[in-house]
């Protein structure tokens, strides 16, 4: 291969990609610190005064977060793909996902159930190890696939993340190449008519509004994070759809915003907005899942508008690249361990709030960095490659 033909084929790194990454995963602290004081949500420990502004503030975020962070891994399949074939990105997959998907539903997972368990009865005294092979008792149930285990106890809690996006990764190996064909002749229409990116929105919004938004999985149904990976692996990568989401980021944005703004009648009145068949719960659902895409594609085109001439992040940007997938794993049961023993304080909510988010983020870096980060078995255990010395 020719020095001139690497260049065309080798993508250069999308920075701002990493950086956006990198937010999702540490705003998922502040979110789920947020659920504690949530009137409606079913959180694991919650605190005795709630407020319906947490409500308001967690739909901002549920509208784009996880439906970017499927998109990102998309794209990030492609360029694995590019470099392993079909197979060998199926078997990398399967290493680096399922390693700390088994560790973590082994020994950290069962946290949050068995303090959910002791907060919600004050009786209740069972010690964690008394309560672990009771979370781990079993059995098959394909019917939810691909959440193909269940039992009394047991929960792939936020790890669902880590479910769908190996589920997803195996899905798409086998016909990645045609895929990736298809997706040439996509492009090619959207460099004629980039109000053709608005498409997605349909399926989408037929996904949620006759499948049902599942509150499990950060309110969106889970077969609709398909379609951001597969967007994400088939399109966002392409010069000439990067050239229409910045042309079109703008207006999208704000249609995103009214769009938003239009499921509120539906969120506030509908017994069941989520499930029901009533004609503004359905309704409700296709204009949230409208919303959400115009406010993914708004974000990558305002993000791509400045031309990035770096290939390589900064050290902080780095460091929070590399640590996305760990950090993710560690939260949740920090945030459920700090919010059990701060909901019990006499204190207004902004403190008790400040209190489980300084410091479930300074125990989670300090895993990280001394329990993680620093031996090739732990970064295995938790799917990180082993760290490289610089020349």
């Amino acid at each position: 291969m020719s020095a001139e033909t690497e260049r065309a084929t080798t993508p250069r790194r999308r920075i701002e990609l990493d950086a956006l990454r990198a937010l999702v995963v540490l705003g998922l602290v502040f979110f789920h610190a947020a659920l504690v004081f949530d009137p409606d949500d079913d959180f694991y420990v919650k605190n005795a005064d709630t407020t319906p502004v947490v409500t308001y503030f967690a739909g901002l975020g549920v509208v784009w977060a996880m439906p970017m962070l499927f998109l990102v891994a998309g794209l990030g399949s492609r360029h694995s793909i590019r470099r392993r074939g079909p197979r060998g990105f199926a078997r990398e997959r399967l290493l680096r996902l399922g390693v700390p998907l088994v560790l973590a539903t082994l020994l950290i997972v069962p946290v949050p159930q068995w303090l959910r368990l002791r907060a919600a009865d004050p009786g209740y005294h069972e010690s964690y190890w008394h309560f672990w092979p009771r979370f781990l008792t079993v059995h098959l149930d394909l019917g939810d696939f691909p959440f193909i285990l269940s039992g009394k106890y047991f929960e792939t809690g936020h790890l669902w993340f880590v479910v769908l996006l190996i589920a997803f990764c195996l899905l798409l190996a086998p016909v990645a190449a045609p895929f990736a064909a298809g997706a040439e002749r996509a492009a090619q229409a959207v460099e004629r008519r980039p109000a053709l990116l608005l498409l997605p929105a349909l399926p989408l919004a037929a996904i949620n509004a006759l499948l049902g938004m599942e509150e499990s999985y950060a309110g969106w149904n889970r077969w609709a994070y398909l379609l951001f990976f597969l967007f994400g692996y088939a399109l966002a990568d392409d010069e000439r759809i990067r050239a229409a989401l910045r042309h079109l980021a703008v207006p999208v944005g704000v249609a995103g915003l009214a769009l938003f703004a239009a499921t509120a009648p539906g969120f506030s009145a509908a017994d069941d907005p989520f499930t029901d068949w009533t004609p503004l719960a359905l309704s409700t659902r296709a204009l949230f899942s409208a919303a959400g895409w115009c406010w993914v594609t708004a974000i990558l085109g305002l993000l791509d508008r400045r031309p990035h001439t770096r290939r390589t992040p900064g050290p902080v940007l780095g460091y929070l690249a590399i640590a996305a997938l760990p950090l993710y794993v560690l939260h949740q049961p920090v945030v459920v361990a700090f919010a059990y023993g701060v909901v019990g304080w006499s204190a207004p909510i902004a403190v008790k709030y400040a209190a489980i988010v300084v410091g479930s983020l300074v125990v989670i870096f300090l895993v990280y960095e001394y329990g993680v980060r620093r031996t090739r078995v732990t970064r295995f255990l938790f799917g990180m490659r082993p760290s490289t010395t610089r020349r």
